[in-house]
């Protein structure tokens, strides 16, 4: 009987002895763990230390002084600026003035050498659109001078004489022009209707942005992976798909992409000074069959086959539901505001650590064991989170309502109907590329006769 109780009581002790354990374990393992985060950030401090210390030499020898050379990107800021103020002004003398195409192809190559491989595609204007969004809506936010201009100084030139930002100095847009030899066509509807993207994209973009979540462009740029020689698999797969199929069709990203174009189409329908139609057109045809963005609207294309009173009641229907199409948009998107604000690093956070209160792990996730670590709490975390949410709401009816707008301008400018008896250039979608320029044969000199232009024809 002595032996049975001596056992007993020896098999309790003995799980008592394991279940402390087992807790100094768990408690050890924590501890290693910010000891493990602890030194990861000693050992980084200490790469900056010499590993052992320096003799010290009584001859009165003296350490030569090193110099590491780093880049002053102040300098190269304002050489970008300066460069970008002189490729701008170099097309906009060549198309507007002299008409001639040549130099517009000498400054693509120097942007996509320069802007694109030396400078790998930053700063970039198309991504400025994301720092003057945040710093409109953001005060705290610092946003540097080169990228104000960036943004600014091609809409200027814009006002002036039209997309010559677009024409050859975007290395994104000078890329896909040297690379194009083919032009297939798209009808008018499928155009209007891929040319919604863009501005869906500037939608998202400036909602990501303003809410600190992502600078979306610049994370899905599809030509920085090509500048660069590297980066994300799929984000290269992209843009060697948009690379090829800019030889085959006119400007793919420009056109059905990129949110900037899409700004800049809106300034040039009012620029002063812009691309016409060469005095005294001979209805040739050639220019239009040169143009790959179909910027060029032929004559008697558009006829007019109904009454114009027909015409103006299909306008004003729509224009009496844009009001309700702008509404549905922002609706929409105020609906999947909470689902777009994961986006924010902080919302996944709040989940995380929400969900280790809920059901605590042996090994919880890093950013939640970093967050402790930190010094975070849990009742701060949710107010920061509910900031978010709230302007991610504000930030997503606008935005839809944006959306809304487009798609309803859209099928607007579907339904006008105009007859054209001359040839019309869209401003909008007229790049100043110069392509037409070398096959239009009054502005070549070629055609003085009746004869050559009966020839032509």
């Amino acid at each position: 009987m002595k032996c049975m109780t001596k056992r007993f009581i020896g098999q309790k002790n003995i799980c008592k002895d394991r279940s402390v354990a087992a807790k100094k374990e768990g408690n050890n393992r924590m501890t290693n763990r910010i000891s493990a985060l602890s030194l990861a950030v000693l050992h980084v401090k200490a790469m900056a230390q010499n590993r052992f210390p320096k003799p010290d030499f009584e001859s009165g020898y003296r350490y030569p002084t090193f110099t590491y050379h780093v880049p002053d990107e102040v300098s190269l800021a304002t050489l970008d600026v300066v460069l970008l103020i002189v490729l701008m002004g170099i097309v906009a003398w060549a198309v507007v003035r002299k008409k001639r195409r040549a130099p517009v192809i000498w400054v693509s190559v120097i942007s996509v050498a320069y802007f694109g491989f030396f400078r790998s595609g930053c700063v970039c204007s198309i991504g400025s659109i994301q720092n003057v969004a945040l710093a409109l809506s953001d005060s705290s936010y610092a946003m540097p001078p080169a990228v104000l201009l960036f943004f600014v100084l091609p809409v200027f030139f814009t006002l002036l004489f039209g997309r010559v930002f677009c024409a050859g100095v975007c290395p994104m847009g000078a890329l896909q022009e040297l690379v194009n030899v083919k032009n297939f066509r798209l009808s008018r509807p499928v155009e209007a209707t891929l040319g919604l993207i863009p501005w869906i994209y500037l939608a998202f973009a400036v909602l990501f942005a303003v809410t600190r979540s992502s600078f979306f462009i610049c994370r899905f740029d599809p030509f920085v992976g090509i500048f660069r020689l590297g980066g994300d698999i799929g984000m290269i797969l992209f843009g060697a798909f948009l690379f090829i199929a800019a030889v085959f069709t006119g400007r793919p990203f420009c056109r059905f992409l990129c949110p900037y174009g899409a700004l800049l189409s809106l300034f040039s329908r009012v620029s002063i000074w812009r691309i016409k139609m060469t005095p005294s057109c001979i209805n040739c045809d050639l220019c239009l069959h040169a143009c790959p963005l179909n910027a060029i609207r032929p004559p008697y294309e558009n006829r007019v086959k109904e009454s114009r009173m027909h015409g103006v009641k299909r306008i004003l229907i729509y224009l009496v539901f844009l009001p309700a199409i702008t509404a549905v948009g922002a609706f929409v998107l105020y609906l999947m505001s909470d689902s777009f604000s994961y986006a924010n690093k902080d919302i996944r956070l709040y989940d995380l650590v929400v969900q280790s209160e809920a059901a605590p792990q042996d090994l919880p996730p890093l950013e939640v064991e970093t967050f402790y670590a930190q010094g975070g709490a849990l009742e701060e975390l949710t107010v920061r989170t509910g900031k978010i949410r709230s302007i991610f709401r504000r930030s997503a009816v606008f935005a839809g309502a944006f959306i809304g707008l487009a798609i309803g301008c859209m099928l607007i400018g579907l339904s006008l109907k105009r007859t054209r008896k001359t040839y019309e250039i869209d401003d909008a979608a007229c790049v100043n590329c110069g392509r037409c320029f070398g096959y239009c044969p009054l502005n070549q000199g070629k055609c003085g006769t009746n004869q050559e232009i009966k020839k032509i024809k």
